[in-house]
């Protein structure tokens, strides 16, 4: 039975070339058996989210069967306010976050990307969480790791000397958990 992924981007301007990387080494690694969707997320920015939300909803309503869900950096971000804050009828097998950042503050541009209060009570049940983070990220502190960590207490967490913010575009950690499900 073929296997569905649901890769979703980082942000900024060259956000989706920059990621096909990290999708290009997913593919590779996972061969035939997964088949790895990467859509390119909209950049609206009239909308607080970006227009992310719907775009994610959308991707994850037209597959069929279980869906793994991946998210890089704000990717990683909106899938979950996307999980928190919308009922899914679909089955998610595991939502693997890598470089994932934790908003906060007050300013008007973070409002629309915050999760809400109590967001982890609000995930699919029974449904494995990773989190992969590089010590030497320059885009996403280290840090943000242990505040997810926090809120996400049996999330399995994959602390990373090195690899930078792109995982130095090797996504072999995450293909091993993948096909630990």
């Amino acid at each position: 039975m073929e296997k569905h992924i649901l890769f979703i981007q980082g942000g900024g301007d060259d956000g989706y070339k920059e990621d096909e990387k990290l999708v290009t080494s997913l593919r590779t690694l996972l061969e035939a058996s997964y088949q790895v969707q990467y859509p390119r997320m909209p950049s609206d920015e009239s909308l607080p989210d970006f227009g992310w939300l719907h775009k994610i909803e959308n991707e994850i309503t037209a597959i069929k069967g279980q869906t793994i869900l991946v998210g890089h950096s704000l990717g990683g971000s909106m899938l979950l306010k996307y999980l928190s804050e919308k009922d899914t009828q679909q089955e998610i097998a595991g939502i693997f976050l890598i470089a994932t950042p934790f908003w906060s503050g007050d300013e008007d541009w973070i409002k629309g990307l915050k999760l809400p209060a109590g967001f982890s009570d609000k995930l699919p049940k029974n449904t494995p969480v990773f989190l992969y983070h590089c010590r030497d990220d320059q885009e996403v502190p280290f840090e943000h790791l242990a505040r997810y960590a926090q809120h996400l207490p049996n999330a399995i967490i994959r602390e990373l000397a090195s690899g930078g913010h792109q995982l130095n575009n090797d996504l072999s950690i995450v293909a091993n958990d993948i096909r630990s499900l």
